[in-house]
């Protein structure tokens, strides 16, 4: 097998044949006028927060001060436990949802799958609103840690439920077949031969799916728990400089899920995975 068939693909190399000369020629002088637009957008848009003074060292000085960045700190470590258990709770969710889809039960397949597209289908806000608002007038008190997790939680383990469904159809039905020859149980042909091959070939999406849960982090402040976007809505009160907290907290938002989706295409280099980005 080449070398190429073994990388990640691209979106070009899955949907379409490579371009010939001329259109290369013309996807050049496409990308020449597309970096002047953007760079002709950028330049106004520098212009305007100069002209409105939003370039003033008043709006940045204090992130010049050690004690802005340690806040931030504690926000950006707030947003990690945040991600991290609720990608650990889909995942078991997600993984419970589709082994009970995909059972010869037919009432616990119905279960799943309604509880599976209702995850789905409901904004992870909606979720935190029904543990923030309608939870307590039923004496159900929880921190603002578990009413942000949990629903995020939920919203992801749908998403997650799909991909290891995916996966699992992935594997190759001749493998199932074997192992039934042989007298395997259907428990040992999932738990043995097909989920071990089924979470290879969707780790990268696994990981992918990350960036979701990170973006859906940033609602914390329904909640008031000091995530990193929390944190940024306090600068910004104190020192009435939204425009440069709101810009500095993208960047950080953006390197994280650059650093994330740059896991998830090395990850897919070592185990042989594809992965289309």
């Amino acid at each position: 097998m080449s070398k190429r068939s073994t990388s990640a693909l691209t979106m070009r190399d899955a949907l379409y044949e490579a371009p010939g000369p001329k259109m290369r020629a013309k996807i050049r002088v496409g990308t020449a006028i597309s970096l002047v637009a953007v760079a002709a957008l950028i330049a106004l848009v520098l212009q305007r927060f100069y002209v409105t003074g939003q370039l003033s060292v008043h709006y940045w000085y204090f992130f010049t001060h050690l004690t802005t960045w340690k806040f931030l700190l504690a926000g950006f470590e707030g947003t990690v436990k945040v991600a991290l258990t609720a990608g650990a709770i889909a995942l078991v969710l997600g993984l419970a949802l589709m082994l009970g889809r995909t059972s010869d039960i037919k009432p616990l397949q119905l279960v799943c799958r309604v509880l599976t597209d209702f995850f789905r289908g409901v904004p992870s806000l909606l979720f935190i609103y029904f543990f923030f608002l309608v939870l307590p007038q039923y004496k159900i008190s929880l921190p603002s840690f578990w009413m942000l997790t949990l629903p995020v939680a939920l919203a992801a383990a749908g998403v997650l439920a799909e991909i290891f469904r995916a996966g699992v159809n992935a594997v190759p039905r001749g493998q199932v077949e074997a192992a039934q020859a042989l007298g395997l149980s259907k428990a040992k042909i999932t738990f043995k031969i097909v989920l071990p091959q089924a979470i290879r070939f969707i780790i990268p999406s696994l990981i992918s799916q990350l960036v979701v849960v990170v973006k859906d982090t940033t609602v914390a402040y329904v909640v008031s728990y000091p995530d990193l976007m929390q944190n940024a809505r306090v600068l910004i009160t104190n020192y009435d400089a939204l425009v440069s907290v709101y810009l500095v907290i993208a960047v950080i938002y953006i390197l994280i899920n650059v650093a994330i989706n740059k896991a998830a295409v090395y990850v897919s280099h070592k185990t042989g995975a594809t992965i289309i980005r």
